[in-house]
């Protein structure tokens, strides 16, 4: 018969329950017992969720205390051996240990989930590693899950992604040599799950849906060949993309079945339905787990009724992806209007979805009426509301010239103009954009929010935290300094606020990594800009202080690839909109004085195709995007970007393409690997490596922070580098702040006096 699942389940919680435990426990507010116990409640909730929305497993192991890559290390016993933990024996505080950093070692390396904005921490690599026993925590939650009465699916990365995905910490690549020790540490989890009675395990390799070179691609069927024997059945998942040139290979796999995600590679059934193996279960992913909207389901059971006929009880439906990438529950968001709501599914939403599939294919669309009435109901919304206004949009985009999206004079003129304006000294120092939201800040935005503070008085209290940011900066000797963002939620949502076209949800939270939840805002309309977003926050600090204050933007990638898009369409044009909008915003800042613009663009990898096939275009448009929104302004007004935790060695051209005068990326969890590809390719423009981790509590000391910019120095002119952070100081505490910061400009201070 037919069966219903998903890839995995949101762990934060509904009300970002696990988010609050986990601050809890770093400061020593929780026990671990306590926290726990938490994740047992999470647990059982979630898998409750799926058994009454009547699909045939719960998916156990997409629970993570932090992010199920690492997750996956310690249950194979594979966490970096640096760090001195014994595998089998690994507490929760060395668990955090690793993704937080731990007193003089610094954490693993953070970077994107593919082309997600989920971060996991990077496997680390090296010639002596060794398989051992892992923590029990993945059989802990089978056996939670197995006594309330669920059948198990368990799920976890795959060998080949996980492989795929880590870095060798030193030397040349040779992962593909560690196969066997990993392959050696997956078959010993694999035969405890079979003992434990699984009745299916979720090898998840979405890896395949990348340019994996043939090596990798020849590997695969030695390591299933090697798991099959003494696992339970494996149902090889793959999703982000089609896998149709891999079919022949995927079908003769020793995999008991195929998932397929049919929602980003919505062509590629074709290539499987033929000859599918008759041994071999094939489950279509139909429910979009990267976006929010409703469902065509008469659509997608068009696809499945034709699967239906080749495959019978072999075909399951289910989720593209895991569902961690949306929030939990649209009936949480009662005020959203014009009848969006409607159109919305959350995860709690998906399950039913999935449910009403199963249930169409085996009773018939009948059975599910009222189900396709609400689909049909929510395209026709979507679509009404997506039309406002559409006619006006496409006059203003077709109106854009070549002449907008480009600077005046090229940066070897600007830059000369900018430091005659700015006067700044060699490795000016500066930070990414915002301090610390404290009690405070946070309090008085809430009370603004539900009209208790009223206008002037949130006005008030805003001046007074951009004054206290000023006047801190100013004492620690930072050069360019920043008003500190006291008046943003989000650095998306906070200007999706002010845009036409962007709903704002109230509840829907979703992990970005660790503790850090986002709340991406829904386009559904044309964008425009009501009025100057920034301007008076930015202006007021800029006249509290003699040095340069920076204007700080979110950037039209940025936007678009953190929010929730709408689909009918194209991407380009509504990134074009929203760099028409930031746009407009950028010349009024030059208008108020304001010197240095920093437009923030971290998603600008994120958003790339993870085929190269489809690069070219993306940049294309990508880059433009991001010009229309730079280019108007004069030579001496100074524009910055900041990308982090990205992949940087293929994508610098496109980079160089932004023509923005300052960069500033991450850098110091790599140790300034990074700078390597800047220096290989010869960026020109001006560049700032952060120099310290802001992701962990771990404060650097100044010779630590010295060590990294003589690194740097040797790849790039001192000239051309920058002082800075990874990223904003939004989650962290004023104490580690000021400590950190006033160590980064000794260090700068320290590496003028050597360098002359």
């Amino acid at each position: 018969m037919t069966k219903a699942h998903v890839l995995g389940f949101p762990r934060i919680g509904a009300r970002r329950e696990l988010k609050f435990a986990l601050e809890q426990f770093w400061r020593g507010a929780l026990d671990e017992a306590a926290l726990a116990a938490l994740g047992r409640e999470l647990r059982r909730r979630h898998w409750n969720l799926q058994r009454t929305a009547d699909l045939d497993y719960a998916t156990v192991g997409d629970f993570a205390w932090y992010d199920h890559v690492l997750w996956a290390l310690a249950c194979l016993g594979l966490i970096p051996r640096r760090f001195g933990f014994a595998p089998d024996r690994l507490t929760l505080a060395q668990y955090f240990s690793l993704a937080r950093g731990d007193g003089g070692v610094p954490a693993m390396e953070l970077t994107k989930w593919f082309d997600t904005n989920y971060h996991y921490l990077v496997p680390e690599w090296d010639d002596a590693i060794r398989a051992a026993p892992g923590v029990e925590w993945l059989f802990e939650e089978v056996r939670e899950a197995q006594a309330d009465g669920h059948a198990v699916k368990a799920a976890i990365v795959g060998p080949l992604t996980l492989l795929h995905l880590g870095k060798y910490r030193s030397g040349s690549d040779r992962r593909l040599d560690l196969l066997p020790e990993i392959v050696a540490a997956y078959a010993r989890l694999l035969a405890r799950l079979k003992a434990l009675g699984v009745a299916w395990v979720q090898m998840d390799e979405p890896a395949l849906c990348t340019d994996l070179a043939r090596a990798w691609l020849d590997a695969l069927p030695s390591v299933y060949d090697a798991l099959a024997p003494t696992a339970p059945p494996i149902l090889l998942a793959t999703y982000f993309g089609p896998v149709a040139e891999h079919a022949p290979l995927l079908k003769s796999l020793p995999v008991a079945g195929l998932h397929l995600d049919l929602v980003r590679g919505r062509g590629q059934l074709d290539a499987f339905l033929p000859d599918y193996p008759q041994s071999k279960v094939l489950s279509l992913g139909m429910i979009d787990g990267r976006n929010v909207w409703r469902a065509d389901l008469a659509a997608a059971l068009d696809v499945l009724e034709r699967a239906r006929d080749r495959l019978g009880a072999r075909l399951w439906v289910g989720s593209s992806c895991s569902l961690l990438h949306v929030p939990m529950d649209s009936a949480q968001e009662p005020s959203l209007e014009g009848g969006l709501a409607d159109c919305l599914a959350f995860a709690v939403q998906k399950l039913d979805e999935i449910a009403a599939l199963k249930r169409g294919l085996l009773q018939g669309r009948g059975a599910i009426a009222q189900a396709l009435a609400a689909s049909r109901k929510a395209q026709e919304t979507l679509r009404s509301l997506a039309r406002r206004g559409s006619a006006q949009a496409r006059q203003r985009l077709a109106a854009v010239t070549d002449a907008d999206c480009s600077r005046g004079s090229p940066f070897g003129v600007r830059i000369g103009r900018q430091r005659e304006r700015l006067r700044l000294p060699p490795l000016p120092t500066t930070t990414i954009g915002s301090f610390p939201q404290t009690a405070e800040i946070r309090r008085s935005r809430a009370a603004w929010r539900r009209g208790a503070l009223d206008d002037a008085r949130y006005a008030a209290t805003m001046r007074g935290e951009i004054a206290l940011a000023v006047k801190r900066q100013l004492e620690l000797g930072l050069d360019v300094l920043v008003h500190g963002e006291p008046e943003r939620n989000d650095m998306v949502e906070y200007f999706a606020e002010q845009l036409e076209g962007f709903a704002v949800t109230e509840n829907g939270w979703v992990q970005s990594y660790g503790s850090r939840c986002v709340k991406p805002p829904i386009i559904y309309g044309d964008i425009r800009r009501r009025k100057a977003m920034t301007v008076q926050w930015i202006g007021y600090a800029q006249e509290l202080s003699p040095k340069p204050v920076k204007g700080m933007l979110t950037g039209p990638l940025t936007m678009l690839q953190w929010s929730f898009v709408r689909e009918d369409a194209p991407r380009e044009a509504i990134a074009f909109e929203i760099a028409l909008a930031l746009r407009e915003e950028v010349l009024d800042l030059e208008r108020a004085g304001i010197a240095v613009i920093q437009i923030d663009e971290p998603a600008f990898r994120e958003g790339l195709p993870l085929r190269k096939s489809g690069w070219p275009h993306y940049f294309e448009w990508a880059v433009r995007a991001f010009r229309l929104a730079a280019s108007g302004v004069a030579d001496e007004t100074q524009i910055h970007t900041h990308m982090c935790y990205s992949e940087f060695n293929d994508i610098l051209p496109a980079i160089a393409a932004l023509d923005a005068d300052v960069i500033t990326i991450e850098a110091s969890r790599s140790g300034m690997e990074l700078l390597e590809a800047f220096a290989a390719f010869r960026y020109a423009n001006d560049i700032g490596p952060g120099i310290y981790d802001v992701h962990s509590p771990r404060v650097p000391g100044v010779e630590e922070m010295v060590r990294l910019l003589e690194r740097a120095a040797r790849v790039v002119p001192v000239e051309r580098l920058w002082v800075n952070p990874d990223c904003g100081l939004k989650t962290r505490d004023w104490s580690e702040v000021e400590a950190a910061l006033a160590n980064m400009v000794s260090a700068a201070r320290s590496m003028r006096s050597r360098t002359g």
